[in-house]
């Protein structure tokens, strides 16, 4: 594993930085969790659950997956940002260590780069502006990456752990930050903190009635300060169908940004088209 590739793993675990005890989350929001979408529009597809219910786990387009039942696999990448924020970084927020990334996202607007942002509640309390902003643009989806960015695991790159019967409401109250932000384009995936979850994190998630989406790209832009290292990580792992994670946290990725001034040029200049989680969820064979 590239030094490239722990430091994105690890990500999570900086993030948590001060710890301390989880939250209390309130009851779950009354409202099902994809309630700011529009009713009219197209239901972002979902995987059925695994056996004994689990909570299903998407990480790419298996090979062979071409649209509307092609033979050869589609030339189509995901790109995925974090807006990581955990519920105990309100300190630093206001001493001014920032969280989010304004500039990358207006690089993708103008790219015309279709993009899921997984994002935590905690940031979009902390940026609700930026969070409406986001979800109402149509060139992007929001999808849930929980509310405090705790582990659903232990041993989980540092991170302080949410207890198994609190995952579920964890998730739901970040559903019920972007509604009180409100954040339109909503999609029912979620995103574990630091990746990390087991079979018990499956089993406890299913009230929640998410999709888990992973990745099979690791950009590697978790503090790096070489942006040409990043895009060559992501250019040689990128395969049709590839979902990569990066991340929105200017302070913990802060050349995130000109990597995908080079890493979208190129996978274009390669034939590659740039779709939304959903899109190329949906082109999945059965």
């Amino acid at each position: 594993m590239t030094t490239l590739t722990v430091a994105g793993l690890l990500l999570g675990g900086a993030l948590a930085g001060c710890g301390g005890a989880s939250p209390t989350p309130p009851p779950p929001p009354s409202a099902p969790a994809t309630a700011s979408a529009s009713p009219a529009a197209k239901k972002p597809p979902t995987m059925a659950p695994g056996p004994a219910g689990r909570t299903p786990v998407f990480s790419r387009r298996p090979a062979g997956g071409g649209a509307a039942g092609e033979g050869a696999a589609e030339k189509v990448v995901a790109l995925t940002f974090d807006a990581d924020m955990t519920a105990d970084q309100g300190p630093r927020a206001k001493a001014g260590e920032r969280f989010d990334n304004p500039e990358l996202i207006a690089l993708l607007r103008r790219l015309k780069v279709p993009s899921t942002v997984f994002m935590t509640g905690r940031w979009a309390e902390e940026y609700p502006a930026q969070a409406k902003g986001i979800g109402a643009d149509g060139l992007f989806e929001v999808a849930n990456h929980s509310y405090s960015h705790y582990a659903f695991t232990a041993d989980c790159y540092g991170l302080p752990v949410v207890g198994k019967d609190a995952m579920a409401r964890d998730v739901e109250r970040a559903f019920s930050a972007f509604r009180q932000a409100g954040v339109r384009n909503v999609v029912p995936y979620f995103r574990f903190p630091g990746g990390c979850y087991d079979d018990a994190a499956l089993r406890a998630l299913t009230p929640a009635n998410v999709t888990a989406v992973q990745w099979d790209v690791v950009s590697g832009d978790a503090f790096a300060t070489d942006a040409g290292a990043v895009a060559e990580q992501v250019l040689d792992g990128v395969r049709p169908g590839s979902l990569v994670v990066m991340h929105c946290t200017r302070s913990a990725a802060p050349v995130t940004g000109e990597a995908i001034g080079r890493i979208v040029p190129e996978l274009r200049k390669r034939g590659y088209r740039f779709v939304k989680v959903s899109e190329l969820m949906e082109g999945r064979p059965e």
